[in-house]
């Protein structure tokens, strides 16, 4: 079967520029495959185009604005989840630019596809009294408790995305240089480091213990892990949040509620933004160029504002390889083996 140029584009534009060139974390890089994958189902769907002999040529700006419709009309999907979807074919068709240019012109005009203004929607965060009933709902007496407890008290106090809880490892846990630390890996494999407060240390050093981690066996092994020693999934996070969510009378929540709980507590002290940006790994280019980064006592003398008012976390004293489009040729079925 003769391979066709969109397939050598999607080949292309997946490994060698998300994977190799930009190094993209593994949940990103699925998440521009997603998108690829809906417009391929569209295309299939609703034009009788199979997917192995989609061409380049097919997907016109009229054909990516009516598959935008779809998602909406069809899929139920809300204007910003549209807008991830044609960012991805953006990104696509941008490369395409950069590495055919006889196809600009007909990149143009789906570069042209405004995205879809959305409402602005109200920031969801719990307020200090619903943190700490949160943060007491794992009973700390018990080993799973212990576990459960560490994960909300970091989960919390370092701001993190839900993937950059899951990836931390003993070895991004420090307690031996002041003030007691995280590493987090962020969007784009960024790393950047984290100060903890002391009963966040406490909670995670109790925990350590519980499980004696603190050996060079653990020293690259997740920090929290499942009955079977595996790193738990987002999922296994988000439920586990949930259930004390629930105990605690919260109702519905998510890990990122939990990361928006932190940046509202930080920007109620008066911590100044600049400070709390960098803390949350929210830094882009223009920032950067106009703030240096601030280093981690920096950002702890600012989060030390917080150490005079009553902090939601608990008391401590009572605690001690990718496959080859080419080598299946098929598209789909490639694109579908890259979440495996």
């Amino acid at each position: 079967m003769k391979t066709t140029d969109f397939a050598m584009l999607v080949n292309q534009f997946i490994m060698e520029y998300l994977v190799a060139a930009r190094d993209l974390s593994p949940n990103t890089v699925l998440s521009y495959r997603d998108s690829i994958v809906l417009l391929i189902t569209f295309m299939s769907n609703v034009h009788g185009k199979r997917p192995e002999a989609l061409e380049i040529a097919d997907i016109t700006a009229e054909r990516v604005e009516e598959f935008l419709g779809w998602l909406e009309s069809e899929r139920t999907n809300s204007p910003s989840t549209r807008n991830i979807r044609l960012a991805a074919i953006h990104s696509l068709f941008r490369y395409l630019c950069s590495q055919r240019p006889e196809h600009i012109f007909h990149s143009q005009q789906i570069l042209s596809i405004p995205v879809k203004k959305t409402a602005q929607t109200e920031v969801t965060y719990l307020d200090t009294a619903q943190t700490e009933k949160l943060l007491a709902a794992p009973d700390a007496t018990t080993a799973k408790g212990k576990r459960d407890l560490a994960l909300l008290c970091l989960l919390y106090d370092s701001g993190c995305r839900v993937q950059e809880l899951a990836d931390v490892r003993m070895s991004d846990i420090r307690f031996t240089v002041p003030p007691p630390q995280v590493t987090l890996t962020g969007k784009g494999r960024k790393t950047r480091t984290v100060p903890l407060m002391k009963e966040t240390a406490a909670i995670l050093r109790n925990y350590i213990d519980c499980y004696s981690l603190d050996t060079p066996r653990w020293a690259d092994m997740p920090l929290f892990f499942n009955h079977r020693e595996e790193k738990l999934t987002r999922q296994g996070i988000t439920y586990i949040l949930q259930k004390y969510a629930e105990d605690a009378g919260i109702g519905k929540i998510t890990p990122h509620i939990l990361r928006h709980s932190k940046a509202v507590h930080l920007t109620e002290a008066d911590i100044n933004p600049v400070y709390i940006r960098d803390f949350l790994g929210h830094t882009d280019l223009k920032v950067t160029q106009i703030y240096s980064k601030a280093s981690v006592k920096m950002k702890r003398d600012a989060i030390e504002k917080l150490a005079g008012q009553k902090t939601p976390l608990p008391e401590t004293d009572s605690l001690v390889k990718t496959k080859n489009w080419v080598d299946d040729k098929d598209l789909m079925i490639w694109l579908n083996s890259l979440g495996h």
